[in-house]
């Protein structure tokens, strides 16, 4: 079940969305550096972490599940947001050329059908990122962020999925390690926190940040350029002769005869 949209805009309003906004953004930018030129969709709950690629990216679309709501998005500029069906996107075919998943796949009740959607309207060789909360962290035991009221996975579990649905998995990363809490004091501490937690317990991060590839399969050539199967031609059968009967080539028929002969004269005894 989706939280509600209004309850995702309050919580990055506030000072411990704000930090998530900026830890979560920051592996988001390693990953990409740079989005120029490119067109990018977000779905689920994702306007927070496209905003930096706003001034640089040809497009920005939020696209928000019907179940979750829909915000204006952004509130300073004209909307670049659009309620959608999770399994039925209102968009063409290999349209974008990045895509960010985020407060969504851990609320889908059909999570390979949304990835398929997503590979559908990506560009061959397109990029995705999907963040979900991590089964083994702190944060999917907690209510203090949305990250505490999905279905959590694995690494293994979100590499598998992504797998079957055709994508590529290029990058494994973490994030938040710091405890789930609204304390000024943990929040102040919030880079040591991830610094140390990256170096001493990378499995116990509060969510995973995994870089995938959309997979296009391709046709097999073979070396020469020519088709790796046996062209079929007809052959014509000469008129009286049954289907299936190869024609006999020539001096067969007098081959078989001189056979025929020997085989009827008498053996001589010794």
């Amino acid at each position: 079940m989706y939280l509600d949209v209004g309850d995702l805009r309050t919580f990055y309003d506030l000072p411990l969305g704000r930090l998530l906004r900026s830890l979560v953004g920051a592996r988001i930018r390693a990953l990409w550096p740079s989005a120029r030129g490119e067109s990018l969709l977000g779905l689920g709950y994702a306007g927070p972490f496209l905003r930096p690629y706003m001034d640089e990216a040809t497009r920005c679309i939020a696209a928000m599940p019907a179940p979750q709501g829909c915000v204006h998005w952004p509130r300073e500029r004209a909307n670049g947001a659009v309620l959608v069906s999770e399994t039925d996107l209102p968009f063409s075919d290999a349209v974008f050329d990045r895509a960010i998943i985020v407060h969504a796949l851990d609320f889908t009740g059909d999570p390979a059908a949304m990835l398929r959607e997503a590979w559908r309207v990506l560009a061959p060789g397109g990029k995705l990122i999907v963040i979900v909360p991590n089964r083994s962290g702190l944060w999917s035991q907690s209510e203090t962020s949305p990250f505490g009221y999905g279905r959590p996975y694995s690494k293994g579990q979100i590499q598998s999925l992504l797998k079957s649905c055709q994508f590529d998995v290029l990058s494994k990363e973490e994030a938040l390690y710091l405890p789930p809490s609204r304390s000024r004091f943990i929040l102040r501490g919030a880079r040591t926190w991830e610094n140390i937690g990256r170096a001493l317990w990378p499995a116990f991060a509060g969510i995973l940040v995994i870089e995938a590839e959309k997979r296009v399969h391709r046709g097999v050539h073979s070396e020469s350029g020519k088709s790796v199967f046996r062209v079929l031609r007809p052959v014509f059968i000469p008129e009286g002769m049954a289907a299936g009967m190869k024609p006999a080539s020539p001096g067969s028929s007098r081959r078989h005869r001189h056979t025929a002969r020997r085989r009827r004269q008498p053996s001589v005894s010794a």
